[in-house]
């Protein structure tokens, strides 16, 4: 157990308003890719909000851990994030996705401050990580970069070129998170195109493997921290086991909801299952947390 019960109970409440905010922004964006992001609210949390060494004072910090979301399509729980931290203007937040806005879609490093790259040109943000991680080896910086990639984006070569870089240089500083929510867009990825035996895949590749599910908190948060504290010379990857459009009965496990945006008896029905979703989970902290 890495969190004592009012540290988990406070990561749900956060991870539930997020969730919550992200439906609004994806309804004033008129449509955005709210089921991915719903599948990575609760690592995103946990990362943002507990374990990287990451806030409004240091977002610049040559010292700063580093966050590189591959699945850059997440932007629309990112740009919520980062406004909820104070680093970028929440009142701007209605504008997303509309002309001469800072974000979009995809959002962009040079218009998005504390953001580390420009992605959603899926495949390079796990090379991109690794080009950071190195560098803090080369400059003998502790920072710990981490890389949040799609399960459909593990079509691309380009991420198992960077999987055999990390392994051969022994890149332990870098932690590779997959979000497996077995949905893209489209349609299930088995269905597209198969990646069964998916964590056989990395550890033939020289990963330690972490799997878990996705939506506990506490095991999030345990796995990230047992990455942390990894003293082989094996990169590690942790599969998230999760659902897109986690918490919203419609959107749940349905690859339909890749993108979409929501009209106002869908937001009130989204905001129904959200608070209901939030007690479940506040429910389970209580449950099993100490």
């Amino acid at each position: 157990m890495a969190l004592t019960k009012e540290q988990w109970i406070t990561l749900e409440k956060k991870a539930s308003a997020l969730r919550h905010k992200t439906a609004e922004v994806c309804v004033w964006a008129k449509g955005a890719h709210i089921g991915g992001a719903y599948s990575s609210a609760d690592v995103l949390t946990a990362l943002y909000y507990y374990v990287m060494n990451f806030n409004k004072d240091n977002y610049l910090d040559e010292d700063r851990d580093r966050l590189i979301i591959s699945k850059g399509h997440a932007g629309v729980i990112t740009a919520p994030i980062l406004a909820d931290l104070g680093i970028v203007d929440e009142a701007l937040l209605p504008t997303y996705n509309h002309t001469g806005s800072p974000f979009g879609v995809h959002l962009d490093k040079r218009k998005v401050p504390g953001l580390e790259a420009s992605t959603g040109s899926l495949g390079h943000g796990l090379s991109i990580g690794l080009g950071l991680a190195m560098a803090a080896r080369l400059r003998n910086k502790k920072y710990f970069t981490y890389v949040l990639l799609g399960d459909g984006e593990c079509d691309e070569g380009s991420v198992w070129e960077a999987a055999m870089s990390i392994s051969h240089f022994k890149v332990t500083n870098l932690i590779t998170i997959v979000d497996r929510n077995q949905c893209m867009i489209d349609g299930r990825t088995e269905d597209v195109m198969g990646l069964e035996p998916f964590a056989d895949k990395w550890r033939a590749f020289g990963f330690d493997v972490i799997e878990i599910d996705g939506h506990n908190m506490d095991e999030i948060v345990t796995a990230l921290e047992r990455a942390k504290a990894n003293t082989s010379d094996k990169p590690i990857c942790i599969i998230l086991n999760t659902f897109k459009g986690e918490g919203v009965g419609f959107m749940r496990d349905n690859y339909k909801w890749h993108y979409g945006t929501l009209d106002e008896a869908q937001l009130a029905e989204a905001f129904r299952d959200l608070d209901a979703y939030e007690k479940v989970r506040i429910a389970r902290a209580e449950k099993e947390g100490k």
